[in-house]
């Protein structure tokens, strides 16, 4: 039970960080269907940062580099979709795909290109880091608690703040709903659509690091981050993209993708003989029962998805 608690709330916390990068950036009227890419760019950032850094370093500061690496490899990658989407006016869910497809490609290569750098004889897109990642995590009894846990608390808490509370956030949802009101006030659309992509891909990327260090010491970056971003965009979707609803859609959903990590601890699950694959696959199958009956009643942002044209009205 204690084991299912903890990846609960792991899983809840890549959910809660990425979900939260993907509401910004709609709430700023940019769909970020790259968010996949984004997470895997992050996570190798990461990764690579883990790997180097001495395990005798104070946890604080590996937990603090681990963060920054990641946040600046997700910026960066954002850039590439706030420029075509924002400056070039291209079509937002075909550059977000075309960013899926080329991250999980790009880290592989990168990641191989070190390998065989370090040894010609290793070939394989798999970055270790073992002992480094021992830093963020502390034992509470029986209770693995990870640093990541809080930062996605604080981001949720923070998200809640900025968006509702501040001039800063008020600014930014007012361009995803109304750009061209916005903009005879004053309102800069295309800052403000800049800021909301490029606060999702800082989210975006710490998210994929928490996720590619949630249960295991290395990661093979050929298979990418097997759909989080998208599940993420479920969570997004389900909760309303408002921050509070999101917290607790992701708790749903990490609880779901929790159980296919213990499922085999419980004795009544055990029993079913239900395949692992299954329990893999249980929290895409609940986020597509979720929003058949949910969609409906979504509000999106009314300007998500539009480029902005300074000249319509």
């Amino acid at each position: 039970m204690v084991l299912l608690l903890q990846y609960t709330l792991l899983f809840a916390s890549v959910l809660i960080l990425v979900a939260l990068g993907g509401c910004f950036s709609e709430h700023s009227g940019v769909i970020n269907l790259g968010l996949e890419g984004i997470m895997v760019i992050g996570a190798l950032g990461g990764a690579l940062t883990l790997k180097y850094l001495s395990s005798d370093a104070p946890a604080f500061l590996i937990v603090l580099a681990v963060i920054i690496a990641s946040t600046i490899c997700g910026v960066l990658y954002s850039v590439l979709l706030a420029f075509a989407c924002i400056n070039l006016k291209a079509d937002q869910t075909l550059v977000g795909t075309a960013l899926n497809m080329l991250a999980a490609a790009a880290a592989t290569v990168i990641v191989k290109s070190i390998n065989m750098a370090e040894n010609p004889d290793n070939v394989s897109s798999t970055v270790q880091y073992v002992n480094t990642k021992k830093a963020l995590v502390m034992n509470i009894g029986s209770f693995q608690f990870n640093w990541f846990m809080l930062v996605a608390l604080l981001a949720l808490i923070m998200a809640y703040v900025v968006l509702y509370k501040t001039r800063f956030g008020l600014r930014l949802m007012a361009c995803g709903e109304h750009p061209q009101a916005a903009d005879s006030v004053g309102i800069n659309v295309y800052t403000m659509r800049w800021a909301g992509v490029l606060i999702s891909g800082m989210l975006g990327g710490i998210g994929g690091i928490v996720y590619i260090t949630a249960g295991v010491s290395e990661w093979k970056f050929e298979v990418g981050v097997a759909g989080f971003g998208f599940l993420a965009l479920a969570v997004m979707i389900f909760g309303q993209w408002k921050p509070l609803n999101i917290g607790l859609a992701a708790l749903l959903f990490g609880f779901f993708r929790a159980l296919s990590n213990v499922y085999s601890g419980f004795d009544f699950l055990a029993a079913l003989n239900i395949p692992g694959s299954v329990y893999n696959m249980m929290p895409y199958i609940i986020s597509l029962i979720v929003l058949a009956f949910t969609s409906s009643n979504s509000r999106a942002p009314k300007a998500e998805g539009i480029p902005y044209d300074k000249g319509s009205r």
